[in-house]
């Protein structure tokens, strides 16, 4: 598009150029018919340049506006990927509680049998304890030892083998052995020599019987419980004892209670 300042200075200079060539044009004439076109010449330049400013800001709202819409842009793909992001963090959480939950079902589980298992043996004690109460006594043997002494005599040795002659076909006994010293020496002294009186009964019926442990329960009572008065040398002989007792489930008894 041509400048309309060039159309009216090309007007301007064919004004002038013909009253030039037919030789009648007067500084008048010139000023009446050019001053008017330069006056609208200078209009239009004005006008012009307003159109073009109104352009240039036309053309800065639409950079802004671009620069506004790129912006939006990047927020929401900000904001897609933080979406993106909780959805990710949201299944992973979603899986470890599936896994949570999965275990604690499994310690229930456990728990339950722990449970189950601990009824059981509540009852199978329950039921040994039931025995104990019922256990009869089948024999009992006691035998003397010197005094200050816990060495097994022959004597002791013989009556031991008659009390294990008595276990033979038996399940269900248990073996009560109780040490005992007479009123000699110091009580401290006293309670740890039936206790070594007890001991060698009981160890005699392990190796000698093959008597299980489990099935012999030992004490030493010192010189409490006398079985006779310590103050005769016989009443003293007949307290440096220990006494073996034998008892035997009362299967009968047990089941006449249920």
């Amino acid at each position: 598009m041509s400048h309309p300042r060039l159309h009216m200075a090309a007007v301007a200079a064919a004004i002038l150029i013909i009253p030039a060539l037919t030789g009648c044009a007067t500084k008048k004439h010139v000023r009446t018919q050019v001053e008017p076109l330069e006056r609208r010449v200078d209009g239009l330049e004005k006008q012009n340049k307003q159109q073009s400013d109104s352009i240039a800001e036309v053309e800065r709202g639409v950079s802004r506006a671009d620069e506004r819409a790129r912006g939006a842009d990047a927020r929401a793909a900000e904001a897609s990927r933080e979406a993106a992001n909780a959805q990710k963090t949201a299944l992973a959480e979603g899986e470890a509680a599936k896994r949570a939950a999965a275990d604690a079902s499994t310690a229930a589980g456990g728990a339950r049998s722990l449970a189950e298992l601990g009824i059981g043996k509540a009852d199978e004690t329950g039921r040994r304890m039931e025995l104990l109460d019922n256990f009869k006594l089948i024999a009992s043997e006691t035998v003397l030892f010197g005094s200050a002494s816990s060495q097994l005599t022959e004597e002791a040795n013989a009556a031991l083998d008659t009390m294990a002659g008595k276990l033979a076909g038996r399940k269900r006994y248990v073996i009560e052995i109780q040490g005992f010293t007479d009123k000699t020496g110091a009580a401290a002294a006293n309670l740890e020599l039936s206790r070594l009186r007890a001991g060698a009964v009981a160890q005699y019926l392990t190796t000698k019987h093959q008597v299980p442990l489990h099935r012999i329960h030992m004490i030493g009572q010192g010189s409490e419980a006398p079985a006779s008065d310590n103050k005769t040398r016989d009443g003293r002989r007949q307290n440096r004892r220990v006494e073996v007792k034998l008892f035997e489930a009362d299967l009968g008894a047990a089941s006449a209670k249920r």
